[in-house]
């Protein structure tokens, strides 16, 4: 009896290990916790690359600091799908495209974050939730 005790315990633990470990990636995979939540920033620039890609997109584009030189800024944005239901393209944004970013800053200071909105030159609005013009 006691070995068949042990048995049921190291199978349930086994059982628990597989699934903790099975559902770390989904929760990591949805926190805002590299971003600032209660923060927003906007910055102007030209769209240097666009990573139409699952999970989520990102664009990286370069905005002129204050010394004249570039500084690229990485933005998170939703999935593709989500956001071709929405009215976006992977020809949306193209490669030299003038935007301004609304955005959550990324907590550790670096440049960029979870994108917000963009407004083109053409006065398109494009938001994390779809184009709207």
């Amino acid at each position: 009896m006691k070995i068949s005790t042990r048995k049921a315990l190291q199978s349930g633990f086994a059982a628990i290990c597989l699934l903790a470990v099975a559902v770390a990636p989904v929760a990591a995979h949805h926190s805002f916790s590299a971003f600032n939540m209660t923060a927003e920033k906007t910055v102007a620039g030209t769209v240097k690359t666009v990573e139409w890609t699952n999970p989520h997109i990102w664009i990286w584009i370069d905005v002129t600091n204050d010394k004249g030189g570039k500084d690229t800024f990485g933005f998170e944005g939703m999935s593709p799908n989500f956001l071709e239901r929405r009215g976006w393209s992977r020809t949306t944004l193209k490669v030299g495209d003038k935007i301004s970013v609304t955005f959550r800053p990324l907590r550790d200071g670096n440049n960029g974050g979870m994108w917000m909105t963009g407004k083109m030159e053409s006065g398109k609005i494009l938001t994390g939730s779809g184009s709207n013009n």
